[in-house]
């Protein structure tokens, strides 16, 4: 087996390949993790793993679990073994598949996913309907004490942590908060309330502890920030989301005419 000695081996050490992170089934969470790990060139082709046992005991999982993990991985293509000598990553191991996000089309993340055959999800991690702030009465067009709906979710693709988005949305356009599902256009468009253009702003930040950890990517990593401010066919505003996406998960394409 390899070794994870930290000073022969200081890119294999378990410990920097991150932290396993929250959502889906433990194995899932560290073929995700290898994965990322690939994508963002820590581990490169023809880089050693660590030993099952040594992945075990860094992140306090069963021999099974870790075994289960990288057998998928080298079904998949990801990583091959050599036997006597240990598991590495394939010298062909195939990237997370990026996305193109249109700035010409106003479209939900789920609509988004759908059409790239890929399976979308979320994870909730607050809503409520309270009454706006000066920020969201600015960006909505309310007055002081007006009710609004927000919502923060995860945004999952086939499993894989894409974006953390929060949203919110007047209250006239919504019954309740709980009125929201799989997509929030979808709800808003059974209420006749869904938007019809928008403005986005987008700039690169880093992500930062929280959206960090939400994500499973380093503290620096380049992420997009995009603010959507949404309005309807009267030209009342409808919504204000900021979603921070992952800056290697997503390319951003926009059609320009002369």
């Amino acid at each position: 087996m390899a070794s994870s000695n930290p000073r022969s081996y200081p890119s294999l050490n378990p410990a920097e390949l991150g932290v396993l992170g929250e959502g889906g089934p433990l194995y899932v969470r560290l073929q995700r993790l290898i994965r990322a790990a690939i994508d963002q060139d820590r581990l490169v082709a023809g880089a050693a793993l660590p030993s099952e046992r040594d992945m075990s005991d860094a992140y306090r999982l069963s021999r099974v679990t870790v075994r289960k993990a990288l057998d998928d991985l080298v079904d998949a293509g990801v990583l091959v073994r050599r036997p006597g000598s240990g598991t590495f990553v394939a010298a062909d191991a195939p990237r997370t598949e990026r996305v193109e996000k249109s700035f010409s089309t106003l479209s939900s993340f789920s609509e988004d996913m759908i059409a790239r055959d890929r399976v979308p999800d979320s994870r909730w991690l607050s809503r409520g309907t309270g009454s706006a702030t000066p920020e969201e009465a600015l960006y909505l067009d309310l007055s002081p004490g007006t009710p609004v709906h927000r919502f923060r979710r995860l945004r999952l693709a086939d499993g894989m942590p894409m974006a953390v988005e929060s949203s919110s949305v007047p209250g006239f356009s919504l019954a309740s908060c709980d009125t929201v599902g799989a997509s929030l256009y979808e709800a808003l468009n059974r209420t006749g309330h869904r938007p019809v253009r928008a403005l986005q702003r987008l700039r690169a930040e880093t992500a930062g502890e929280s959206r960090a950890r939400l994500l499973e990517v380093d503290l620096a990593h380049a992420g997009l920030l995009i603010e959507r401010r949404a309005f309807l066919a009267d030209g009342r505003p409808v919504e204000f989301t900021r979603s921070f996406y992952r800056g290697d998960a997503y390319d951003m394409v926009a059609e320009l005419g002369g």
